[in-house]
């Protein structure tokens, strides 16, 4: 879970620092929480125990920004159903518009864990229509990783679009940055290509009605070859430098649609053989993907044959992952849209669209080893089959055939073909996870 509860009385945002939280989060950063209000109650209970005079009554009194507070440890503590007691408490007492949207938020990510997708969604849905949440949080939440993978997931995110909320295609620019951090001297080529061009036009501005002189002639006219040859020059300069202008921003394209193909990629969701739900980002450092995408009988029996290799392909790390060809198709339903409540409070600050910057948890992943076996089951299979679809288009390859494709433990692409990988042979070609050079691939 990731949102923040506002103190009663700074209304200040702080970011917790709970060990027990950062265990559960490791892309992501810490739930704010009500740090300020909490700590001067604990001052207070810890002075009154050495006292022998009775506690005040208002020590005892809930309000919905304790109830916040105290449902957020207990969710961090694993006492799921707990918290989610005390979310709906915090709900129940005249709350803050801001302490709303906090309830709200932290009560749908423990539907989301329990596997209630509606419930889940229609407190996002609340929470977005009147309180002002940024879809951002909704979509890098770890803890929503679930309820991404559901159809009611689909039907809010269609609904937030035609209501004009950011639903995370606004990305773009994030995508430009780390495009000119791949390709740092873009923008220096694209200026001398525009300079250089201006500079050919207004030659060729002054070169023209010379060049009209000279085809009259008369004793004042310029030389005939030499003023066509310059307004040849300008010319073609002016086409070349336009085409390599175009063309450098084809170069952009193909790369952004790269970079965004592997975001899409890194947001796939898939399910663990402890029926836990998580993100492909979620398992970088950790396993090699290699998604086997195609026919049900293709696929089965590249499984098949995998099991032969199963413990020399586990020692590096290789994680199936199963396409099958047509399983996620689901029919289109138009949907509503909404808009945005003049109550709602001021917007708490998106975490959701930084995609470099998730923290990376030792002991998450850890838990997660535990977890992870030969293989995994893909969530949402209609958003795998996108994915894979469009990286057989930039491959040049037929939409539809079977294909391979391996990951690196960062989470990029490896290499892929068509048909099923060759088992030995990939035996031979990966490291050992503590090889050397596994560890430099990371």
């Amino acid at each position: 879970m990731a949102v923040a509860a506002l103190a009663l009385n700074q209304q200040l945002l702080c970011f917790s620092n709970s060990k027990t939280r950062a265990k559960s989060k490791p892309w992501f950063p810490k739930r704010a929480t009500l740090l300020n209000s909490q700590k001067k109650a604990h001052d207070f209970r810890v002075s009154c125990s050495s006292s022998p005079t009775f506690p005040s009554p208002e020590a005892n009194t809930q309000t919905a920004q304790s109830c916040v507070n105290l449902g957020l440890s207990l969710f961090s503590k694993g006492r799921v159903k707990d918290a989610l007691v005390q979310f709906e408490t915090a709900l129940s007492l005249d709350p803050n518009p801001v302490e709303t949207q906090a309830a709200l938020y932290n009560k749908a990510c423990c539907h989301a864990y329990r596997g209630e997708a509606k419930k889940a969604a229609d407190c996002l849905r609340t929470a977005l229509r009147d309180y002002n949440l940024k879809f951002g949080t909704i979509l890098n939440d770890p803890d929503l990783a679930s309820l991404r993978a559901s159809p009611e997931f689909k039907d809010l995110q269609e609904e937030a679009r035609v209501g004009g909320e950011d639903i995370g295609y606004s990305f773009r620019r994030d995508l430009k940055l780390i495009s000119e951090v791949q390709a740092p001297f873009r923008g220096v080529r694209r200026f001398f290509y525009v300079a250089f061009s201006a500079a050919a036009g207004i030659s060729l501005f002054f070169t023209v009605p010379r060049l009209f002189l000279a085809v009259k002639g008369g004793d004042a006219a310029p030389d005939f070859w030499e003023t066509a040859g310059n307004a040849a020059t300008n010319i073609g300069g002016i086409i070349v430098l336009v085409a390599l202008f175009f063309w450098d921003n084809k170069k952009e394209e193909e790369q952004l649609a790269q970079i965004s193909r592997n975001e899409t990629l890194s947001r796939l969701p898939l399910r663990l053989s402890t029926n836990r739900v998580v993100e492909l980002v979620q398992l970088r450092d950790t396993v090699r993907p290699v998604i086997l995408a195609g026919k049900k009988e293709s696929v089965s029996l590249a499984i098949q044959k995998a099991e032969r290799f199963r413990t020399e392909l586990l020692r590096r790390g290789v994680l199936l992952v199963p396409v099958i060809w047509g399983e996620g198709r689901t029919p289109q339903v138009e949907k509503k849209g909404f808009g945005v409540s003049p109550k709602a409070p001021a917007a708490l600050p998106s975490i959701g669209e930084d995609f470099e910057k998730r923290a990376q948890s030792v002991t998450a992943k850890s838990k997660l080893k535990a977890e992870i076996r030969f293989r995994a089951e893909v969530v949402s299979p209609e958003e795998w089959e996108r994915w894979i679809r469009d990286q057989q288009k930039s491959e040049g390859v037929t939409p539809g055939e079977d294909v391979y494709i391996i990951l690196r433990l960062d989470g990029r692409v490896r290499r892929s073909g068509k048909g099923m990988p060759d088992w030995s042979q990939l035996v031979q070609e990966l490291p050992p996870m503590e090889a050397l050079l596994s560890k430099l691939e990371r």
